[in-house]
């Protein structure tokens, strides 16, 4: 049997799905016995993976291109695939006998006021068709899985839930490794830390105004916001200078994977109060650097962080503050969070993605 597995998206946002995709490539050869796996990447991919035992597919056709579905489906007919996975959600029209697309989230769907209006009409033109057109569907949690089956009736049948797993490199580093790096940076240990990108349903505003709350109180902390832009986010700036944060926030775009390791390191704490995740990574990721979070009480995140994190209100900036501050102040609680986050992370590995993954291969091939 013939696999193909859509890598081209690390070529335009290095972020949490071209992430996913490529290290379920790297995961899912050693589960092969004669099964061929080929690597779809992009033509303009500066970091192009090679896996041993796969083939590699240059393809033209860009990841959200308005014609992408008959496009890449052109493309891939000559490499006669029995399977193709879209780890996007996006399949082709045609070019597998059979299609597995990831769901990562539904966010266009809970909130459509925050994504731009082509971006909206491209999301909804394509989930309804994906969905069906798809022989399996996979979920990066239980929340998407009551997500897909709430909002697009799909049947649960039909949807296997693939938890994510954070990369090994994420782990507690001696305190020298940390300041290294952080010198770098200018910074001190002791700030509070967002990962992610900077988008509407982030809730940026929500966490400024929670450090605003900690000024208030006497808790003049730097908030490190590490990243990279992504659509609506004039409103960041502007609050930070409603607030006079200006030398309280420190925007780091596009961080090398080794110096976030430091940068979770040397964080009190790491802050994800978003309105909506499909899986919420960076939680998962502080966890292992043994940083306590505080997450929002929505979605997957805690299903992700389990008893490991705080909970908090993402409406209501004064809960994050709270949560904030009792991490800040409470030893104890640090502690206990950070043991918890090491029995917790042991529940996500890479390697059982992956399983679980080709188990829905093997489902859907079975009758080939």
């Amino acid at each position: 049997m013939h696999i193909g597995i859509d890598l081209r998206l690390h070529a335009y946002a290095p972020g949490g799905i071209s992430r996913y995709a490529r290290h379920l490539a790297q995961a899912l050869p050693p589960l092969l016995a004669s099964e061929t796996l080929t690597l779809v990447q992009h033509r303009r991919e500066s970091d192009p993976m090679d896996v041993p035992g796969a083939r590699v597919c240059r393809a033209w056709t860009p990841p959200h291109h308005r014609l992408e579905r008959w496009a890449l489906g052109a493309e891939l007919f000559p490499l006669k695939l029995d399977l193709f996975h879209s780890t996007d959600f996006i399949p082709p029209a045609w070019g597998a006998r059979r299609m597995v697309i990831t769901v990562h989230d539904l966010n266009f769907l809970y909130y459509p006021q925050y994504l731009t209006a082509d971006a909206r009409r491209y999301y909804n033109d394509q989930i309804a068709w994906a969905v069906t057109r798809a022989d399996a569907i996979l979920a990066d949690s239980h929340a998407t899985q009551r997500d897909l089956e709430r909002l697009l009736h799909v049947d649960p049948v039909r949807i296997t839930v693939t938890h994510l797993a954070a990369e090994a490199y994420f782990r507690p580093l001696p305190p020298e490794e940390t300041q290294i790096v952080l010198a770098r940076y200018g910074l001190e240990p002791g700030y509070l830390l967002f990962v992610g990108t900077w988008e509407p349903r982030k809730n940026l505003p929500g966490l400024l105004e929670a450090l605003a709350q900690l000024h208030a109180r006497g808790e003049k902390r730097v908030l490190v916001i590490a990243g990279r832009p992504g659509w609506l986010y004039d409103e960041i700036f502007t609050r930070v200078k409603a607030l006079h944060l200006e030398p309280w926030v420190r925007f780091i775009e596009q961080v090398p994977g080794a110096d976030l390791v430091a940068l979770y390191n040397g964080a009190v704490l790491l802050a994800m109060p978003s309105f909506y995740e499909g899986f919420g990574l960076p939680a998962l990721e502080a966890l292992q650097c043994g940083t306590p979070v505080v997450v929002a009480d929505r979605a997957s995140l805690p299903e992700v962080v389990g008893i490991a994190g705080l909970l908090i209100d993402p409406d209501d900036p004064s809960t994050i503050a709270d949560a904030c501050w009792r991490i800040i102040h409470d030893a104890a609680l640090r502690v206990r969070l950070q043991m918890e986050g090491q029995e917790q992370v042991r529940n996500f590995t890479w390697e059982e993605t992956a399983r679980r993954t080709f188990e829905v291969y093997r489902r859907v091939l079975h009758d080939l």
